[in-house]
């Protein structure tokens, strides 16, 4: 039986369900900051530590050899390290650098060199309805991610269909539903049942309905659960038996926290659904935010969207000056 909720309509009372005050609410009394304030806040304990490796006058070995540590420290990975390190020995010598200074605009510009191909915003096509499906493992932050996303598509002028397709979570459904209610967008679910056929159905509705977006909630799986993994595959072989042009992207949400086990996540995702774009979270917390660097010189995926917040505003478009600028000179508005 499936169920089409709409802002109006008050979801059933579940105690797991977060209400939308807690879900994107900011704190009230607190003054509201910018955006790139918030990603040097979150990406303060990475960019202190290396400040202080650069706060050394003079280049020598054991200032590469710390910056090497704090870098892996940070999940850059072996592979990033080791080739923005090979660089930056490279450009010493090269250009006789001196001090700790410089050596950081150096870094600043191979990491911007690195990064620089994930910048790849995610612009809606002509194709109506644009499908969208999201995965992720559980606690990634994808619901919260698909009502942050909503609202940023609505900004654009873009009209919007949730679909509840973790059918699994007894709370994912009320979450979802809860962001429908705040964004005033129809959320398509269904009591248990198949995730697919809530996939085939929101995509009929929003066909029907001449809806811009349409984007496809899925059910928390690790990578290892090899059964779900086959399911979430699944979801994908119905959305293009509905659409046979879709999905036309797919999104994997990443815990900003996990470091290196985004790398074994991607990998895993992308072998199973095809992953075309990335959302990493929760870059607001303890997230070392090196994990970018890895994946950029591993597995790259365009990298569409980063979130520092649990507010509404909190997810924004990845861009590599403004990442680059926080992980390495830190929070100056504190």
């Amino acid at each position: 039986m499936f169920s089409f909720f709409k802002k109006t309509e008050k979801p059933s009372d579940t105690p797991d369900a977060k209400p939308v005050e807690q879900l994107a609410a900011e704190t009230p009394n607190e003054a509201p900051r910018s955006w790139i304030d918030r990603l040097k806040s979150g990406l303060s304990r990475t960019s202190s530590q290396i400040t202080s490796v650069f706060s050394r006058r003079r280049i020598d070995e054991d200032l590469l050899e710390e910056l090497e540590a704090t870098l892996l420290m940070a999940d850059c990975g072996v592979e990033a390290t080791q080739t923005l390190l090979a660089e930056l020995r490279r450009r010493w010598k090269q250009d006789h650098l001196e001090t700790g200074e410089q050596l950081r605009e150096v870094l600043a510009e191979c990491l911007c060199k690195l990064l620089q191909p994930l910048q790849q915003p995610l612009v809606i096509g002509d194709q109506k309805p644009f499908i969208m499906m999201l995965a992720g493992v559980n606690g990634a932050g994808k619901t919260t991610s698909i009502g942050k996303l909503a609202h940023h598509f609505q900004a654009q002028g873009k009209s919007v269909l949730l679909a509840a397709g973790d059918t699994f979570r007894a709370a994912a459904r009320e979450q979802l539903v809860e962001w429908g209610r705040r964004n005033d967008v129809t959320v398509v679910a269904q009591d248990g049942g198949d995730p697919a056929a809530v996939a085939f159905d929101a995509i009929s509705a929003a066909r029907a309905r001449n809806i811009d977006v349409v984007m496809i909630d899925t059910a928390g799986r690790l990578p290892t659960q090899l059964h779900l993994m086959e399911e979430i595959a699944k979801v994908r072989r119905v959305v293009q038996k509905a659409d046979p042009s879709g999905p036309h992207e797919v999104l994997l949400v990443l815990d900003g926290n996990v470091g290196q086990n985004a790398l074994a996540q991607l990998k895993a995702f992308d072998k199973a659904i095809g992953v075309t774009g990335l959302v990493v979270t929760k870059l607001d917390g303890t997230a070392k935010g090196g994990v970018i660097a890895a994946i950029a010189r591993t597995h790259p995926k365009p990298m569409r969207f980063i979130g520092v917040g649990e507010g509404i505003e909190d997810l924004q478009a990845f861009m590599v000056t403004e990442y680059v600028d926080a992980l390495l000179t830190g929070n100056t508005a504190a």
